[in-house]
């Protein structure tokens, strides 16, 4: 039988356009970071007077910059790149490949361009509004019919290593952006999720945790297993680790995101149970460690000399260390000091710019030569590249390191007498502020090795030749029909020894030649992964959302005024919760500084949820009803006049901004629909009864020796909103009225029965 020869090229343009903008974005995306860096270090550089420049909404940008923009590029460009030679076929369609790259890059623009505005859904890592999430999801799919395309018309019978890794990210990230950003829109720039407080916060963190994992973890270690070896020119170490790496990774690291809301009003059996995955993920994650950098057994010596197998080594040893961390931060003894501390910011960096930001530079650095048909301009600057960002990496996580441990020892620390040592939320900060500075300056080493790249880049792609080659190879094409080899007998039978049926299964199991057959089925292994993702998925969501007793709800807790709702979105839009927590964990040194600890039944109105990640400033769930409203004026206005030293942003211009009292029908409409008990008539009056509490307030103000004239201002709503913060629980509970004798309740037998009642919510 006759085999046919059939003829093809690689499309090499779509991956050079996916490493420009990789470059460029990762640039854009360090700037930014360095922008807000030095904000913290100096708050001057919030540009207050212009507020889409503040902190809060910087933070955001260049959060996505890095994770979409520069990090999703740099996989886009190595799956394009890899896929086409792992499969011996070019891409399944040129034109989807290009509607992929513009329309990711718009997404980008577009959220470049969104959140300086304050356009923002007010949840960490899912920012964008919905109709950028849309687009997204579009994008994703054109991406995954391109990718499934290409497996679907392969010469190649058996997907690489690093396409199950591909193939892991794909369905796993549509399955996170789909259900974690279900939203009732409020306009075209507003939403609100469907899920509210205890719920919305698991599925963030469900969410921004794998999110980690599924967008920063396996996709790169798909590039590590496809670059590695070509790059060092030696095969993977261990086929069979390979196999327990991903498929041990997959299903454990779905469930962990619980591990970040310890001591939360999250349900203690949630965060417990994803501390266990959390450990348990130690092993597989170094598996894939070891089995990268036993890769280059043979090899070493060309580390020496070959800045590309130097960015890779570290980008390993960084993937190592902090898939060692991560685990230790999830136990609970541990996260009580390092939650809501700088030292979850050192751990998130040293993955991003050790094991993301050097696979990326190594990645680009070898592809060069190779897409431009030349020979690197540079060896030695990408060289000076190699140690100006090893130095940039160290500074950074080193000095932040020691400002995580010293706000978490500070924050918990009780003096002889039994008080808080440092009660003065401000006292901390100051000592932050020299390591802050040493950031700025890792950052500027770090940022200044990529634009070092950048000129190494732009001098390759001069000396490139006047056109460029497009190789034609050749290869046999697929036969439909395929007969599986017979499985060798068993050992275990051929020694002639007697053993339980089990014993067969074991050894057949522990030689994969099962897996062996499934690379061949690529339905078949994306259905598996599916399988794996979302069974882990629902045994954690299900019982949050269907056992009642996870969020007990407490009588006295009401909806916010119109108002009140109106500021909540300012909060949001000011992105405050990139600084300030609403959750009193239930530690002595927290109920000292802040006031009684939160609890789940507080939070079923809050849409989205608020609990934040770290605290620049202090906790606010207790904030309502701490200081006049004047206080929350002047604060505003100028943070430094009331506390020396702080360094949080100065908003002047909530002073003088109109408030848009016309959308509050439209916003209390959508949070009905979500179950938030406004009746229609609340909503038609929802802006007489807004003007009214803003008028009483400013009139209040001007009472405490404030300005006039606040109240159809911005401050007005946003010092509401914070007043009512917390409060709830000092709120009498409302007393249902005597049915049959028509009479109330006796003052004794009211006082009574709140009693019992707030006795019984908040158990």
């Amino acid at each position: 039988m006759s085999v046919q020869i059939e003829q093809f090229s690689y499309d090499d343009a779509i991956v050079r356009r996916f490493t420009l903008v990789t470059f460029v974005w990762g640039v854009v995306g360090m700037l930014v970071g360095l922008i807000v860096a030095l904000q913290l270090a100096a708050p001057i550089f919030n540009f207050s007077p212009l507020p889409w420049l503040t902190f809060g909404r910087l933070r955001p940008l260049h959060t996505n910059a890095v994770i979409f923009a520069f990090a999703c590029n740099a996989v886009f460009a190595g799956v394009y790149y890899s896929m086409q030679r792992l499969l011996k076929t070019p891409m399944f369609s040129k034109a989807l490949s290009n509607l992929h790259f513009w329309g990711w890059q718009l997404i980008i623009v577009s959220a470049a361009v969104t959140l300086p505005l304050g356009i923002t859904q007010g949840k960490e890592y899912a920012e964008l509004q919905w109709p950028i999430d849309i687009a997204i999801a579009v994008v994703w799919i054109i991406f995954a019919i391109n990718f499934f395309g290409t497996i679907a018309k392969r010469r190649e019978r058996h997907l690489y290593v690093a396409i199950w890794f591909y193939i892991a990210t794909i369905v796993t990230i549509t399955v996170l952006h789909v259900f974690n950003n279900l939203v009732v829109p409020a306009g075209l720039f507003r939403s609100y999720p469907i899920y509210a407080g205890v719920q919305d916060a698991f599925m963030q963190w469900w969410y921004g945790h794998n999110a980690v994992g599924f967008l920063l973890t396996t996709p790169f270690l798909g590039i590590m297993y496809y670059f590695l070896p070509k790059a060092a020119n030696r095969p993977v170490f261990s086929y069979r680790l390979s196999i327990i790496h991903f498929w041990t990774l997959v299903f454990i690291y779905i469930w962990a995101g619980p591990h970040h809301l310890h001591y939360t009003a999250l349900p203690a059996w949630a965060s417990t149970l994803g501390m266990l995955f959390s450990v348990m993920l130690w092993m597989p994650s170094w598996g894939g460690m070891l089995n990268g950098l036993l890769t280059l057994r043979g090899a070493w010596h060309k580390v020496a000399s070959d800045p590309v197998l130097k960015f890779f080594v570290v980008a390993i040893t960084f993937y190592g260390m902090s898939t060692f961390e991560g685990p230790l931060l999830s136990v609970k003894a541990v996260n009580m000091l390092s939650h809501y501390t700088d030292w979850t910011i050192a751990h998130v960096h040293a993955g991003a710019l050790g094991w993301v930001g050097f696979l990326v530079f190594g990645m680009i650095y070898w592809l060069l030569p190779r897409l431009y048909q030349t020979e690197l301009w540079s060896n030695k600057l990408a060289e000076a590249h190699f140690w100006l960002g090893t130095i940039g990496i160290l500074l950074y996580i080193v000095a932040i390191y020691a400002a995580g441990l010293t706000q978490g020892l500070m924050w918990l620390a009780f003096d002889e007498e039994g008080y808080l040592k440092y009660g003065d939320f401000v006292e901390t900060t100051l000592r932050l502020i020299p390591m802050y500075w040493v950031r700025v300056i890792g950052g500027t080493a770090y940022l200044a090795g990529a634009v070092l790249m950048g000129v190494n880049m732009l001098m390759t792609w001069r000396n490139r030749p006047s056109t460029l080659e497009v190789p034609v190879h050749e290869a046999p094409a697929l036969s439909k029909a395929y007969v599986d080899h017979p499985e060798p007998a068993s050992p275990l039978a051929a020694s002639g020894t007697h053993v339980a049926d089990t014993a067969y299964t074991l050894e057949r199991f522990f030689r994969t030649t099962w897996h062996r057959k499934w690379e061949r089925l690529p339905l078949k292994f994306t259905i598996m992964v599916a399988v794996a993702v979302i069974v882990a998925s629902l045994f954690e969501i299900l019982p949050t959302f269907l056992i009642k007793s996870n969020v007990p709800t407490i009588a006295s807790v009401t909806p916010y005024t119109p108002l009140e709702l109106v500021g909540r979105d300012i909060y949001l839009s000011e992105g405050c919760y990139n600084c300030h927590s609403q959750m009193v964990r239930p530690l002595r040194a927290e109920t000292e500084r802040y006031g009684e600890y939160s609890k789940a039944g507080e939070f079923v109105y809050d849409h989205p949820f608020q609990w934040g990640s770290r605290r620049i400033g202090p906790d606010l769930h207790r904030v309502g009803g701490k200081y006049p409203d004047l206080w929350h004026v002047r604060h505003m206005d100028d943070p430094r006049a009331i506390t020396p030293g702080s360094i949080m942003p100065a908003y002047p211009s909530m002073l003088t901004t109109a408030l848009d009292f016309d959308s509050i029908p439209v916003v209390m409409r959508a949070h009905q629909i979500l179950g938030v008990p406004y009746t229609d008539s609340e909503i038609a009056g929802g802006i007489a009864a807004a003007r009214e509490q803003a008028e009483a307030m400013a009139a209040e103000v001007v009472v405490q020796g404030g300005p006039e004239g606040l109240a159809d201002k911005q401050i007005i709503a946003l010092t509401a909103y914070l007043q009512r913060l917390g409060t709830d629980l000092n709120k009498p509970e409302p007393v249902a009225v005597e049915e049959e004798s028509g009479e109330a309740p006796t003052e004794a037998e009211a006082v009574a029965a709140s009693d019992a009642a707030h006795a019984e919510g908040a158990s």
